[in-house]
């Protein structure tokens, strides 16, 4: 006889502790061969991603290049010429499949991210599966826009920065290509992931962990906090790091926003 879905809810509700860690093992496992066809795709086409997306930000024609010259900022990257190299002998081909592996990474997270919400799911009740299932969504948008954030606007004013910034003109701007490839990672990545702070408090606000009242009253050290994550993951420049903290604070306002609504909608609830 065929089970109906509130028997498998139920039964789903009643596996042990090893039962969970097997099925959060299955879904990890399906995440990383998503990253891993991303990335096996990424290396497969390594012209376009090596000479378009990673080196991109070195070209005049690049996207952000050409809106600066349309508003009038003078932001050539012909002016800050730098010479990447390699000085290692399996430097290229790691380097390869480290970028590989990002773009996978990149390009499988909203999978990733579904993955993950299946395997919360059975332990929300019916109506919390509806309204959580559009988290996906959420949460994919808003890493995509991180990352195109660093990528657009972060990185070409970083390297413009790193790359025009001289404290001797019989110094050459030589860069390795681990480097470069950090530094965009980092920019790119970290910015996405960073994109995510309305989404984490609202989590945090519906398990009682954060409220209104208490963001709004430690809203300072969450500047100080804010500030002190733009300068970990911007090179040491204040435009730079304004231009990570602005889009930040603006985050944190909509997470306080989202936590007042959790708050009205748990009291109207119970």
């Amino acid at each position: 006889m065929a089970l109906d879905q509130t028997d498998i809810d139920e039964n789903e509700k009643n596996m042990s502790f090893f039962d969970h860690i097997s099925e959060l093992r299955g879904h990890i496992v399906r995440s990383l061969i998503a990253v891993i066809i991303g990335a096996i795709l990424a290396f497969v086409f390594n012209d376009f991603v090596m000479n378009t997306l990673i080196f991109g930000p070195r070209s005049k024609d690049f996207f952000t290049y050409k809106l600066f010259r349309a508003i009038h900022i003078d932001m050539n990257p012909e002016l800050f010429k730098f010479t990447i190299i390699n000085t290692d002998v399996t430097g290229q081909f790691i380097m390869g499949l480290m970028i590989a592996f990002v773009v996978g990474l990149i390009a499988a997270f909203p999978y990733v991210i579904y993955e993950f919400w299946r395997f919360f799911k059975p332990a929300l009740k019916p109506e919390e599966q509806k309204k959580t299932s559009g988290i996906i969504i959420i949460s994919s948008g808003l890493f995509l826009i991180g990352v195109l954030f660093g990528y657009f606007l972060l990185a070409p004013v970083s390297l413009f920065f790193m790359a025009s910034y001289s404290i001797s003109d019989q110094i050459n701007n030589t860069w390795t290509i681990q480097s470069y490839i950090s530094f965009m990672s980092m920019l790119t990545v970290a910015t996405g992931l960073i994109f995510e702070l309305p989404l984490v408090m609202y989590f945090l606000a519906k398990m009682g962990l954060i409220n209104a009242a208490f963001l709004k009253k430690y809203r300072r050290y969450a500047i100080l906090i804010i500030v002190i994550v733009a300068a970990i993951v911007t090179p040491p420049d204040a435009g730079s790091q304004i231009l990570v903290s602005i889009p930040l604070l603006i985050l944190y306002e909509v997470g306080v926003i989202i936590t007042k609504r959790v708050e009205k909608k748990d009291q109207t609830e119970s």
